[in-house]
């Protein structure tokens, strides 16, 4: 377990372990409103189809049969709402974020698009959930791992709140490995995301932190690994448009 006096890495600069949890909290405060918007100009749309392979991965039941979907990180809501159009009657959603300004977007596009009844939202900790053991049937979490300060804990709680039989899913950015797009992708992100940052949200500094996040974070196998450890089987991952993304997946058995 991480020690309270370690340091993390946030973006390049090394910080106190748990004053990452601030700086984050501070990134997605500044960006919550826009947050959907600078989504697409970043991935030109490409989002959209990385969560629709996560839903289709998921495969909640189309029938009456009920079914528990914890999204962790979620504020916004988008996979919970994604989640529910593609389930049955009996689907429901809770999205969790420590977040409340982004909860408060997701709560907002939920009655916009009459999911309210659906998909509810609860402030929390990734590391620390307050909801009980075996309580739900899957567990999504997309491009919010990397900013979790003790990813062990949160891979930890995941297994915790899973029921037997259920499945883990993450969908988080990765390893570009096709020589060529790996120098355009370091290009885009580091030229290109921040002043777009700044354009759209007034904020060019977050989206410098979020670029740099995705490049500490790490790799695929040693990601899967640290799954592995929190008690998951059949652990795998599939990577998406050259690597820019990996789902992984892991079965609480």
């Amino acid at each position: 377990m991480d020690r309270p006096d370690q340091t993390t890495h946030f973006g390049f600069r090394d910080v106190p372990l748990d004053d990452k949890q601030t700086l984050v909290n501070s990134v997605f405060h500044s960006v919550a409103s826009r947050y959907d918007l600078m989504n697409d100009l970043m991935s030109a749309g490409l989002h959209r189809l990385w969560k629709d392979i996560m839903i289709n991965s998921l495969n909640p039941p189309k029938s009456a049969a009920p079914f528990a979907l914890l999204d962790v990180a979620g504020g916004t809501g988008d996979i919970a709402f994604r989640a529910a159009k593609a389930a049955g009657e009996k689907f429901r959603a809770t999205v969790c974020d420590i977040n409340p300004d982004m909860l408060a977007v997701g709560r907002e596009r939920a009655i916009a698009q009459h999911l309210d009844d659906r998909v509810s939202f609860a402030e929390g900790n990734a590391e620390a959930l307050t909801f009980s053991d075996h309580m739900f049937d899957a567990y999504t979490i997309a491009f919010g791992i990397r900013n979790v300060p003790r990813i062990d804990l949160a891979l930890r709680e995941a297994f915790r709140v899973l029921r037997p039989g259920s499945r883990f899913l993450c969908l988080e950015f990765s390893t570009v490995d096709v020589p060529g797009l790996d120098r355009l992708y370091e290009l885009f992100s580091f030229k290109v995301i921040p002043p777009l940052g700044r354009a759209v949200t007034g904020d060019a500094e977050s989206y410098q932190y979020l670029v740099e996040s995705i490049r500490k974070f790490p790799r695929p196998s040693a990601f899967a690994e640290m799954i592995r450890a929190a008690g998951f089987a059949r652990v795998n991952w599939q990577t998406l448009s050259g690597g820019i993304v990996a789902l992984h997946s892991g079965w609480r058995l």
